[in-house]
């Protein structure tokens, strides 16, 4: 549904389709109703075969010039925002709903007055005029002319920086919001889990070591691009088994990467394995189905560009500063799963890479941070995020991470900065330092 969503045919086939079937209809309609109803519309006047081809073949081949414009238009600018921005952007660019509409909207007006035209017959005796048919394609034309309207308004719109960062931003917040808490399993009693709880062995292997061990192995190369939990789990109740993950979505695995490693009584038989390795779906390519990370590495390389010796735009890097801060804030405010997974019974099935507040802060800033001491601006901004992220913190070793990230973002930019720059730069990370601390001592949780 992802790849279809994401692609510029299917809407336009949706949509010819429909045009086929219209033109059809409205023929049918015509030749079995007859346009007498129309006598009583003063404002409508009946055409002759002629007239009717001309009308039909004008708006026939003015749509199909223009679907070919709009492609072209459409084409220059994804390849302006690839080159601007980075190529990861495009699947945003693809997945514009606007484009696929505008482009069918110009293909099914074509298309219906094609199978129109083809019906129309002259001379006196068999003379046919589909009436009906040719006020459709009028509507279509204005239709056309709406959507075309529409699109000049929409691309400029749509390569706008910060359109293109809120669009990340915002699909990013969904994700968090959307995945955290979010649980393989439950606990035992649908409550967090416990981890002090969970035995020694349990905690070191996930069983005892005397079971059977077995890889589940990939069967291709490329990204993961999904994990179907809900089946993982399912194959490991019903087979008994204890799968501890060696990989999330957004790794990249070739054919000897092992996606988990599988304990059981005894040895886990070959169709269970195959089971495994179909709930991992791998594509060329990462995509932000399940994958968080990726939406931050966007935002990312949307900021790492704009502070580029070649561009040296600050405040294209802010905006994404900004919604990273945004994200970080709303994963500090939520409980990260645990890596236990427990089955309906209690028992331990799944134990999944840990998720935790410093890899999402290494992850955004982290990645960020040799391209923000470049540049002054960039970098006291990033302060101040880091200061409005400790606001929305409510563990101690959270402020501890940004403490940390405060620190060293100042040794960066003491590398990188010239001493009149960099001295601004000192005395706003001291400030900062001294209020993260001062939360930290005023009772945020350890």
């Amino acid at each position: 549904m992802e790849n279809i969503r994401s692609s510029y045919w299917f809407v336009p086939a949706i949509m010819a389709t429909a045009a086929l079937f219209l033109g059809a209809g409205s023929v049918y309609i015509d030749a079995n109703i007859g346009s007498d109803w129309l006598d009583g519309l003063s404002w409508y006047q009946s055409n002759k075969a002629d007239g009717a081809q001309q009308v039909l073949s004008t708006i026939a081949g003015s749509a199909i010039t223009v679907a070919g414009v709009v492609f072209s238009i459409t084409i220059a600018s994804v390849s302006y925002a690839a080159s601007q921005y980075g190529p990861r952007v495009l699947t945003n660019f693809m997945s514009d709903r606007g484009n696929q509409v505008t482009l069918g909207t110009f293909i099914a007006t074509f298309l219906y007055c094609l199978v129109v035209l083809r019906t129309i017959r002259g001379g006196d005796d068999k003379e046919f005029v589909p009436d009906l048919a040719i006020i459709i394609a009028l509507v279509l034309a204005l239709c056309s002319i709406a959507v075309l309207i529409f699109f000049v308004h929409h691309v400029p719109r749509s390569i706008h920086v910060n359109t293109i960062t809120a669009g990340i931003g915002r699909q990013l917040l969904h994700s968090v919001q959307e995945r955290f808490p979010s649980f393989i399993g439950d606990s035992p009693d649908g409550s967090p889990v416990d981890e002090t709880a969970i035995p020694e062995p349990l905690r070191a292997v996930g069983l005892t070591p005397a079971l059977g061990v077995s890889s589940v192995r990939s069967a291709a190369i490329g990204y993961i691009e999904a994990i179907d939990d809900e089946r993982l789990m399912a194959i490991a109740t019903d087979s008994g088994l204890m799968l501890r993950l060696n990989c999330r979505p957004g790794d990249f695995m070739d054919t000897h990467s092992v996606y988990a490693m599988a304990w059981s009584n005894s040895t886990v038989a070959e169709d269970t394995l195959t089971d495994l390795q179909s709930t991992f779906a791998v594509s060329s390519k990462r995509t932000p189905i399940q994958d968080t990370r990726f939406l931050i590495d966007e935002l990312v390389e949307v900021g790492t560009r704009a502070l580029s010796p070649g561009v040296n735009d600050p405040f294209t890097a802010i905006t994404c500063l900004d919604w990273l801060g945004t994200t970080l804030s709303e994963v500090a405010r939520r409980q990260l799963p645990s890596p236990h997974r427990f089955d309906r019974c209690g028992n331990l099935r799944v134990i999944a890479p840990p998720l935790t507040f410093t890899g999402f802060v290494d992850r955004g800033l982290g990645q960020f941070r040799q391209y923000l001491a470049t540049d002054k601006v960039a970098c006291l901004h990033a302060l101040q995020t880091i200061e409005g992220i400790a606001a929305a913190c409510v563990l101690g070793a959270q402020i501890g991470t940004l403490l940390s990230e405060v620190e060293a973002l100042r040794v960066t930019a003491s590398e990188v900065l010239g001493a009149r720059l960099f001295a601004d730069v000192e005395a706003a990370a001291a400030e900062t330092r001294s209020r993260l601390r001062s939360a930290l001592a005023d009772g945020a949780p350890a």
